[in-house]
Order: C-alpha cells, then structure tokens, then sequence
C-alpha cells in the first residue's frame, strides 16, 4: 500500500511540472506575438489630415519595409524579451517624386552634351568653304578623342564627317563608353562669287552609351542618394541654311539658321540597391525628344601667314520637348515628368599655327552659356590638321 502511495506522488508531481513547463509555454508565445510588425504611425498621424492621399500611402509602403527588418531583428533577441516600441515610419515619398524631375533634367543636358561634341566632327570651328582636310583631335571637359575631315566632291559639294571616343559627366550623371560619328553634306554656291548662299544637311549618331544617373531626396530619416545604371543612344538630324561673305583675303564671316531634331533612347532601370532608400524608383524604357533652332554666326581670319583664328556662336532654343521617363516611385506611385522651353547660349573658338606646308596644329574651345538644364560648360582640346 505504500509502495502505491509513492507512486500516485511521483504521477501527480510530473502532472504539475508538465503544466508549468506547459504555461511557460504559452506565456513566451504570447510575448512572441504581441512583438511590434509595423513601423510606428504616431508621430506622423497627427499631420496626415494636412497631407495629400500620396503621404498616407507613403505610410503604408515604409511600414512594410520596416516591418522585414523589424522582425528580423526582432527574432535574434531573447524568446521571452518584452515588446518594444516600432521605430517611426519615414516620410518623404513627395521628396523622391521630386527627385525624378532632376534625372530628366540630366537627361536634358545629356542630350545637348552629345550633339555639342558631335557638332566638332561637322567642322564648327573651321571655316565655311577649305580645301579637303583631315585633323586628329583629343580634348578634355569632357574627354573625347577621334578624327574628322572633308572632302570636296565637286567645286559646290563638300561631304563632312567624322568619328570619337567619349565620355563626360555633368549636373549628376556620367556618359561612358560612348562612339559619336557625324557625316553631312555641305552646297556652297561658290559660282555665286564673295558673297552667296550655302546649306547643310546632316546627323550625329551615338549608337551606344553607358550611363549612370544619380537622384537626391529627403526623408524625415535623413537624406538619400542613389545611383541607377543603363545603357541609353542618342539620335539627331539637322538642316541649316546660311549665307557666307568672303570679305577680304584673309576673312571669311559667314551667318545661319539651324533646325535640329534629337532623340535620346534610355533602357529602363532600378535604384541601385542601399541600405536605405525606403521610397525608390523603377525607370521604364523611353524616348527623350526635343527640337532646336539656332541662330548664329561665325568668322575665320587668316592672322598672319602663320597663324589662324575662328570664333563661333548662337543662340538657341529648344522647343517641344519632352521626357520619356515614367516612374514608379514607392509611396507616390507613377511620376512623368516635364520640360519645357529652354534657351542658351554655344560658343567655339579655334586658334591655329602653321607647322610647315599643309600642317596645322590647332587648340580649340566649345561650350554652352545659359541656366539650367544646360548650364554653364566648357569642352577644350588640341589637334593636328593636315591640308592636301
């Protein structure tokens, strides 16, 4: 009989234990579930009546992205650890929208940087009416090294053209690994005597660029930067009608109107991956357009039997413009952004000295004067030219 009792003791005390250990249980799975699965909305709740719908998403978006890294961290902490409080969500989604109007603005300019550089291979710092010609050039700015010439076909058509390596950065974005080739042709009325008329008709090709855009916003956490990389072309065609006047033997000033039309094509890309970048971006695949006109004029003028010098320049005018961006953006959802008119300024200037008969070694300038997109730049750059 007491051999029963102790046994029925033994029974009963492992009964008690297992429920312990059973409550325990069921205490640690409760401070499991009651831990934190969102960003805190307090600090932002009381300004979302003041706020547009965007803000209020922009809410929604960061609570999942902290609510991952929450959890995670969250789960390396002691089973039985009290819950905290979430960490704040952040705001600033109208800040990254914003944003996306500076990638265009870059693209913009980008687009004008190219079609400057492109312009050196058509002779914009030579004289209207030479003797054929090729000329080896490399220049820094932005560097670009290649070759370019004429050729006289007849005593009134010229075929320009030409072919450089380049790559630039401005305002944000970087152009790398980028082949420009340029061909037009030129009628002068030469049979018109000093003074007559002349037109061009051309294109400038970039087939392939590597690119690397940069957008900025901020957030209620602080400041984000991030980069996004693609590949992008760029396209134009152009027509110009002027009249040269060749004023004594040792000028030649000549005036014209240019129409230009240009196309950037851009592969849609994503925000580089960050530690932080709660309201990032999504880039589709499009089209930039723009048409330009320029007025201008130009003078080349034999200083001495060694020395040459030419200064060009215009004013000109984009108009029509349009960006081919459309951009998801966390928080905000789909952002197009515009452009709109522009104008500017564009300058060259070539100095060149006499080496011997046929051979000239030359230092010349390109650049634009104007506000922003296009701004302020500067392209120099050496060459050697050969007269045949």
């Amino acid at each position: 009989m007491a051999g029963l009792s102790r046994t029925w003791i033994v029974f009963a005390t492992m009964v008690v234990a297992a429920a312990l250990l059973f409550v325990r249980g069921e205490s640690n799975v409760a401070y499991a579930q009651s831990a934190p699965t969102s960003c805190s909305t307090s600090t932002s709740t009381s300004s979302s009546t003041s706020t547009s719908t965007s803000t209020s998403t922009s809410t929604s978006s960061s609570t999942s992205y902290y609510s991952t890294n929450y959890n995670a961290a969250y789960s390396e902490g002691p089973v039985n650890a009290p819950p905290t409080a979430a960490p704040p969500c952040p705001t600033g989604s109208d800040s990254s929208a914003g944003s996306i109007n500076d990638v265009a603005k870059q693209r913009f300019n980008q687009m004008i940087t190219n079609r400057v550089l492109g312009t050196v291979l058509l002779g914009v710092n030579e004289q209207i009416n030479c003797s054929d010609c090729v000329s080896a050039f490399g220049s820094a700015g932005s560097f670009s090294a290649g070759v370019h010439g004429r050729k006289n076909i007849t005593d009134n058509l010229a075929l320009l053209a030409g072919i450089a390596y380049t790559h630039y950065s401005e305002g944000g974005y970087s152009v790398t690994s980028a082949p420009i080739g340029a061909i037009a042709l030129r009628y002068d009325f030469t049979d018109w005597g000093s003074s007559r008329p002349f037109f061009d008709i051309g294109t400038i090709l970039t087939p392939y660029e590597k690119v690397r855009y940069q957008r900025s916003y901020l957030t209620s956490l602080g400041a984000v930067t991030v980069d996004g990389n693609t590949t992008a072309s760029n396209y134009a065609v152009y027509g110009r009608a002027g009249w040269i006047g060749r004023i004594s033997p040792r000028d030649e000033v000549a005036a014209a109107v240019e129409i230009w039309q240009l196309w950037q094509r851009v592969n849609g890309y994503t925000d580089q991956t960050i530690a932080f970048n709660p309201f990032d971006a999504t880039f589709n695949t499009g089209t930039d357009k723009t048409t330009l006109v320029k007025i201008g004029g130009q003078w080349t003028h034999l200083i001495s039997n060694n020395f040459e010098g030419n200064i060009n320049g215009g004013y000109v005018y984009a108009l029509g413009s349009q960006s081919g961006i459309v951009a998801a953006v966390t928080g905000q959802g789909m952002v197009t952004p515009t452009i709109g008119n522009q104008g500017w300024f564009e300058y060259g200037g070539r100095l060149g000295y006499r080496i011997s008969k046929g051979w000239v070694a030359d230092v010349f300038v390109n650049g634009t004067l104007g506000p922003q997109p296009v701004g302020n730049t500067i392209h120099g750059g050496i060459g050697l030219r050969i007269n045949y």
